[in-house]
């Protein structure tokens, strides 16, 4: 059995695709995921299952949401070993930050540099992003909600071809800790 987090993109946010938790637990259960918890109201799950890799298994969830809830939403699944990679390959320095100042977003497949070729990163100064595997590493120093280079970082011409769905420090932290067993 290898155990997972589940990161669902854009529920529960501003009244739409409701989804509540005690039901996607029972969604994962019913799936014949076991130890199955969730954290927080914004899309994290945590499974163990021993069928299945991380591409099937977001699939095979977001296929049962659809069915169930009838909404898609996007979902990438990573493992243990993959989210403690992500803490411990952060190039900005954590433990110094405001956990509301550092972020990661998840993609579901590499994202080369060059996607981000023309953009303008001296221009969103003091704000910076850098890259990872499957990931983007934001800082900024403000917060998300104030942040004009995440605005950016959002665009669709950015993120075509993938599915982004972004975390702030401590949900990365606990995710960490929930699938660590």
């Amino acid at each position: 059995m290898t155990t997972y987090a589940a990161l669902l993109r854009g529920i529960n946010v501003g009244g739409n695709k409701k989804l509540p938790m005690a039901e996607l637990r029972a969604l994962l259960e019913g799936l014949g995921h076991g130890d199955v918890r969730t954290y927080l109201q914004s899309g994290q799950a945590v499974f163990a299952s021993g069928h299945g890799d991380e591409e099937s298994l977001a699939a095979e969830l977001a296929g049962a949401i659809g069915e169930r809830f009838g909404f898609t939403v996007d979902v990438i699944v990573r493992d243990h070993a993959y989210l403690k990679a992500i803490v411990d390959n952060c190039p900005f320095p954590a433990a110094e930050l405001a956990a509301k100042q550092l972020h990661v977003t998840y993609y579901s497949a590499p994202v080369a540099e060059d996607r981000f070729a023309e953009f303008d990163r001296a221009a969103h100064l003091p704000e910076e992003f850098r890259l990872g595997d499957r990931a983007l590493y934001l800082y900024v120093p403000d917060g998300l909600g104030r942040s004009r280079l995440a605005v950016e970082l959002a665009r669709p011409r950015l993120n075509k071809g993938v599915i982004a769905t972004t975390r702030n420090w401590n949900t990365v932290l606990k995710l960490v800790e929930l699938t660590g067993g």
